[in-house]
């Protein structure tokens, strides 16, 4: 048999990895927000690194915590974070096309566009 405190160790080093790896894609995410060229591509890089690493950081910290209502907080925080995430981008995207506030160069088709010939 295994020695049980192996075990917690191995839990507890693959927890630290994740929540590593979690900050590096939030640090990507925070990145991306200063330097792409215009709302459609910050609007990415605010919603996809950044929710897969606050969930890689909320796995960490479950293997961390390991008691049962911590974990069902961070299952909470995650599942809210999966939810709400692609509702703001959506809402963020669509009042940036209404408003004219995107780069039209940058956009390679646009479906919004009622002059779009392949209809």
């Amino acid at each position: 048999m295994s020695d049980p405190t192996m075990v917690l160790d191995v839990l507890d080093l693959v927890g630290s990895v994740l929540i590593v790896l979690g900050a590096l894609l939030v640090l990507a995410a925070a990145i991306g927000l200063v330097r792409l060229p215009d709302v459609l591509s910050r609007m990415h890089a605010a919603t996809k690194p950044q929710t897969t690493g606050l969930l890689l950081v909320a796995a960490g910290t479950a293997l961390h915590l390991r008691a049962a209502a911590d974990v069902w907080m961070l299952v909470l925080v995650g599942a809210f974070a999966l939810i709400t995430a692609p509702v703001t981008a959506h809402l963020v995207g669509r009042l940036a096309y209404r408003t004219g506030g995107l780069r039209r160069d940058l956009v390679h088709r646009d479906d919004l566009d009622p002059d779009r010939a392949d209809r």
